[in-house]
């Protein structure tokens, strides 16, 4: 019993230390990271857009013939 209550507090300790090594990202960067994912997300939307309407033009033409 005490070997399992000393095993859980060196687990503790060992992910008490492992988090001490976390180093986040202050607001600005977190902010730029954000914008630069929305605007990535936008373009290949819209990308993904154009080469659908694109490909449904042509099989329209192509079932029309």
């Amino acid at each position: 019993m005490a070997d399992e209550k000393k095993n859980k507090q060196s687990r503790f300790e060992a992910l008490k230390l492992e988090f001490g090594k976390i180093v986040w990202p202050n607001g600005s960067s977190v902010a730029k990271q954000t914008v630069a994912t929305v605007v990535v997300s936008v373009v290949l939307g819209l990308i993904i857009a154009l080469i659908d309407t694109v490909v449904q033009y042509g099989v329209d033409i192509l079932m029309n013939l």
